[in-house]
């Protein structure tokens, strides 16, 4: 599977048919999930890392390229990544563990994870860059712009116009830095369209419970939507009620 592949999936959709990525945090749900039809899949650092027994962000880095590559090695279809900030990996080397992974796509955040500050826009449009230069066009770069998410944005972390102007201008960066598309993290359905328009890429939405549907997403401006560790919250929602019903039967 390979990142054109996986690239041309996002283009030429219909407003209410965005490409829609499963998150698995394991082989056996990312075959359950490409069974099902989906064309690529989209593994989560929460999920995989609580797969692992490690909270959000504490996953050794080891252990998630291993854990991709079993995902990867499960399925036929494309996978893409989430690999945080990059783990402070130089470009050259996080593009080629990547791709020993065999995933032919990565999520790069551009926020500190532990102390939720942003890094600065040019210094990650200079980092996105390396990245597109050590892998050419075999990654489909995914860049997640956290102003959206609580305590990121400094004083205009609650005026929505500050956030939606700051997005794009760390969107219209990592554009001409490389970037396939860009994740503005937990941004109001009713600003997806704004964004894709201003910043010209794709826009990854995340779809959360409660939330609009990927449908609902898609017209709304989306052309790629994706779970987070949803999935997996809501798996393990099932396993515990079933854990409920053996102790209680």
């Amino acid at each position: 599977m390979t990142a054109a592949a996986l690239r041309a999936l996002h283009h030429g959709r219909a407003a209410d048919d965005p490409l829609v990525l499963p998150g698995p945090w394991d082989a056996e749900s990312a075959r359950i999930f490409a069974a099902a039809g989906f064309p690529a899949l989209a593994t989560p650092s929460a999920g995989v890392s609580a797969a692992l027994g490690y909270a959000d962000g504490s996953t050794p880095p080891d252990e998630m390229f291993a854990a991709v590559a079993r995902i990867v090695r499960a399925v036929e279809v494309p996978v893409t990544a989430d690999l945080e900030a990059g783990y402070g990996l130089p470009a050259k080397e996080l593009v080629e563990r990547i791709a020993a992974a065999g995933a032919v796509g990565c999520n790069i955040e551009d926020s500190d994870h532990h102390s939720g500050a942003l890094t600065d826009a040019g210094r990650q449009a200079d980092r996105l860059a390396e990245i597109r230069a050590a892998a050419g066009d075999a990654l489909v770069i995914n860049a997640r712009i956290d102003v959206f998410l609580p305590g990121r944005c400094g004083s205009g972390d609650t005026d929505l116009a500050v956030q939606v102007e700051e997005a794009v201008r760390r969107g219209l960066r990592y554009a001409a830095a490389g970037a396939d598309c860009v994740y503005p993290i937990l941004a109001p359905p009713h600003v997806l369209r704004e964004l894709a328009d201003r910043i010209g890429l794709p826009v990854n939405a995340l779809a959360v419970p409660d939330g609009p549907p990927p449908r609902e997403l898609g017209a709304a401006g989306a052309s790629r939507v994706t779970f987070g560790g949803g999935l997996h919250g809501r798996a393990m929602g099932a396993v515990r009620a079933l854990a409920e019903e053996l102790r209680t039967g």
